[in-house]
């Protein structure tokens, strides 16, 4: 029987594990298919608290699991596949089933990307799904972001502070947006929406980093090359939370809806960063909940005895 189980080891899930091991807690940390979530993905991480000289994600990723380790917290490689609210809470994690007082669910989400050959290795060089955390790295260069919808457009505009173009590449002929995120996106004389066109392949350096794309005329079939030095992907993203949604309370979108704080509808079951954020989805934001879900876990666990 465990105290606490954490599911997740991005910001949220090992700032959640920090705490909880400074509680006395002892908590069981799982690591999915992704140990470390997003950040693991990204380079240079310059927006963090702390670090005036920035920090490559996965070492500030490491350096968190180094300090959860630190105090205490276990770590357990594994994906959870179901879970039955009770007393206890029981997860089944990899065939296995593991028995918890509380659980944290930390999950997080994943960028939809577009499925193109290769795409993978491009992560965090020229290609990423994060305009706030990657928009500075790309001064007086051109850009692109892949979408239609009002995050497409919010991320387009952020992005004409750094880059010295912006195109919005949409592969249908007008935007799924709301009027005044479409009129303020283009209005802006830096962003060029491209209609009915969509990315066949990336074009990379000899360093590996993107250089421009082949873009398609969906209406014509007809290709050209694109120069530009990042593509912003803002097509979606897909909330880790298939195994809870059948007992925890969630959106349309599939992310877990927070009723008191970082509490669910289960009492005991507590949801910290990007699997329950869908607004700001940021290195310190999910780390801050993650923290309150261990205060708030600790505290409930107190009640009971």
């Amino acid at each position: 029987m465990e105290k606490v189980i954490i599911v997740g080891t991005g910001c949220a899930g090992l700032t959640a594990a920090i705490y909880a091991a400074r509680a006395s807690l002892a908590p069981l940390v799982l690591e999915g298919r992704m140990p470390g979530g997003q950040l693991t993905t990204t380079t240079a991480v310059e927006n963090f608290p702390g670090f005036p000289e920035g920090i490559y994600g996965p070492d500030l990723i490491e350096r968190m699991h180094t300090q959860a380790e630190k105090f205490g917290a276990r770590f357990q490689y594994g994906c959870v596949e179901s879970f039955q609210p009770g007393e206890p809470h029981r997860l089944v994690v990899d065939g296995a089933t593991l028995e918890t007082e509380s659980l944290i669910i930390a999950s997080g989400a994943s960028p939809r990307y577009l499925g193109i050959e290769g795409e993978s290795a491009l992560i965090g060089h020229g290609l990423t799904s994060c305009a706030t955390c990657d928009g500075a790295f790309y001064r007086d260069v051109p850009v692109c972001v892949v979408g239609g919808g009002d995050s497409a457009c919010e991320e387009a505009t952020f992005l004409t502070r750094f880059a010295s173009k912006v195109y919005l590449i949409h592969r249908r002929d007008s935007l799924r947006a709301s009027k005044i995120m479409a009129d303020r996106a283009l209005s802006n004389p830096k962003i060029e929406p491209l209609w009915n066109s969509a990315i066949t392949a990336y074009q990379t350096d000899a360093a590996g980093e993107v250089e421009g794309v082949v873009l398609r005329d969906l209406v014509s079939g007809a290709e050209r090359s694109l120069p530009l030095k990042c593509v912003f992907v803002a097509i979606g993203h897909e909330p880790n939370t298939a195994a809870f949604r059948s007992h925890i309370h969630t959106d349309d979108a599939g992310y877990l809806v927070q009723t008191t704080g970082t509490c669910t509808n289960v009492a005991g079951v507590f949801a910290a960063g990007d699997v329950a954020d869908h607004v700001y989805r940021q290195a310190i934001t999910a780390a801050g909940q993650g923290c309150a879900a261990a205060m708030s876990a600790e505290r409930w666990l107190a009640a009971r005895e």
